[in-house]
């Protein structure tokens, strides 16, 4: 049985990247009509992913638009996600020359002030635009890239996955074992990406706001800023019309209060507030889908479902 498995995968394998470059092959005006369409029969036909995808909407923006606005914003969140499939399609086929022509750069000088220390760079950045293209933009930028990452669970995917960031360089770090590779790409003054906009578990995270609401946020960005001390720059990645937008934002400044956990939990709150930020500039280009809200405080509302205690910051 194992080896029938592992046959099926290696033909999965093969399969995928076929895939992904007949969908690179089609005209990216073409591609994002096609995005279009299929984003909105995906919309009607997975009530699940819809549901989720309105009441983190309504969470999130309730308060200062309808519920036709929200509606439409979550079809377009749709369309954006199939889209990514296309470009991932196309990303495999471009190449360095191709980079002028569409990627443009704001904020250089955030990165390079903070790289300029020595000591590598710790890249904030989430599942919004397309995350997909940041290790192609660095390592057309020059700098060795590395980023922390949670394995797929359909093996040929996830080696399909890795390859395809590996052509441009970027080493990846599963998140289960990544503290000592991460401390040795530093060393080698790597930058190194890390998701963070993602639920976890109460045990790995802390309670901080986002969107005006307590969030379970991985704490382990803020625990390596404050053991090495490693300027982090928010990176991000968005779609402008037929061009993508590579933008390095402002080193965040390190807090130090002499309170462990309330130095976690006020520079992780940071983190958020920017992450915040690019959504609120970008909202049909986040990843609504995930149950961002899951994990919830000891002392949540009521008429909210019961969740499991954490450290809460306002």
């Amino acid at each position: 049985m194992d080896s029938m498995n592992t046959y099926l995968e290696n033909i999965a394998y093969h399969i995928i990247p076929g895939f992904f470059r007949l969908l690179g092959c089609l005209h990216r005006v073409a591609a994002r009509r096609i995005s279009t369409i299929i984003g909105r029969i995906w919309f009607v036909v997975d009530r699940r992913h819809r549901e989720v995808a309105l009441q983190n909407l309504t969470l999130a923006f309730g308060s200062i638009k309808s519920r036709s606005q929200i509606r439409c914003l979550a079809r377009s969140a749709f369309s954006h996600m199939v889209c990514i499939l296309f470009e991932i399609g196309w990303m495999a086929r471009i190449s360095k020359r191709d980079f002028s022509k569409y990627f443009y750069i704001h904020g250089l000088h955030h990165l390079q002030a903070a790289y300029k220390k020595g000591q590598g760079v710790l890249i904030l950045t989430g599942h919004v635009g397309n995350w997909e293209m940041m290790p192609l933009a660095a390592a057309m930028l020059g700098y060795p890239i590395s980023a922390v990452y949670r394995p797929l669970d359909f093996k040929p995917l996830d080696r399909f996955f890795i390859d395809l960031r590996g052509r441009y360089g970027a080493k990846l770090h599963a998140k289960k074992n990544a503290m000592r590779p991460i401390l040795k790409g530093l060393k080698n003054k790597e930058l190194i990406g890390i998701l963070l906009d993602q639920n976890t578990h109460r045990n790995a995270g802390v309670f901080v706001d986002f969107f005006g609401r307590p969030a379970c946020t991985n704490e382990g960005l803020a625990l390596l800023a404050l053991r090495t001390e490693t300027p982090v720059v928010p990176l991000f990645c968005m779609r402008e019309g037929d061009r993508f937008r590579v933008e390095f934002g402002q080193a965040l400044p390190l807090v130090r209060t002499g309170d462990k956990e309330k130095d976690i939990a006020l520079n992780t709150r940071q983190y958020n507030r920017a992450l915040e930020e690019i959504i609120r500039r970008y909202p049909e280009q986040w990843f609504w889908v995930h149950q961002r809200w899951k994990t919830r405080p000891k002392n949540a509302s009521v008429n909210e479902k019961p969740i499991e205690t954490g450290k809460t910051v306002p």
